[in-house]
């Protein structure tokens, strides 16, 4: 079943002082990893990379992970307005483009739980054939904003950001990624929607 999907490279980044000096355990590979695993059908390598909140080391991890062939990075953690959290100050140092509509969404869905929505900075940018998302710290935030929200029905309420990062990898030059429509349907526009071979 999975030689019919294209092959993907997903760079997972943890960005936290305590958690990468071991004060307590990382929650955010393992929330990554699991939502991914369920939303895409392509067989997934992840990088993942655990590193401590310095602005220099996440804007050379990030630079790593793109030329190791990593078509979609994640970072998750350091969006915030402390001193040291810099994570978008890292990230937006490596764009090629910016992509700001991935963030403000990002805000918009975490704005119907909390109205501290609006210190988060995640922000998305595109490095050569490569988009990089920053993600919220909590895995229920990050579920949220990747998946959206459903009606009780189960139908989609508000559009998480996952939907559209298929066709913006399609528009960059990486591989075809199929997803689970349970989890989250992606968009693309019909021209773009590849028919399976018989």
């Amino acid at each position: 079943m999975s030689g019919q999907h294209d092959a993907v490279r997903i760079g997972i980044v943890s960005v936290s002082d305590r958690a990468s000096s071991g004060v307590y355990e990382d929650k955010g590979l393992p929330a990554l990893k699991e939502w991914l695993g369920r939303a895409l059908r392509n067989p997934i390598t992840f990088e993942e990379r655990l590193i401590p909140d310095e602005q220099a080391r996440i804007s050379a991890t990030l630079i790593e992970l793109v030329e190791a062939g990593c078509s979609l990075v994640l970072t998750t953690g350091g969006t915030g307005p402390a001193p040291r959290d810099v994570t978008p100050e890292a990230t937006l140092a490596v764009a090629h483009k910016e992509m700001p509509g991935f963030g403000e969404q990002m805000r918009q869905i975490s704005l119907k739980f909390v109205p501290t929505a609006i210190l988060s900075r995640q922000c998305a940018v595109i490095r050569d054939q490569s988009l990089i998302l920053n993600l919220p710290g909590q895995p229920k935030s990050i579920a949220e904003t990747l998946e959206g929200l459903k009606n009780p029905d189960g139908s989609q309420a508000v559009a998480g950001i996952f939907a559209a990062v298929p066709y913006c990898i399609d528009l960059i030059g990486g591989p075809y990624l199929e997803t689970d429509d349970a989890v989250c349907k992606a968009f693309r526009p019909k021209s773009a929607i590849r028919v399976p071979a018989v």
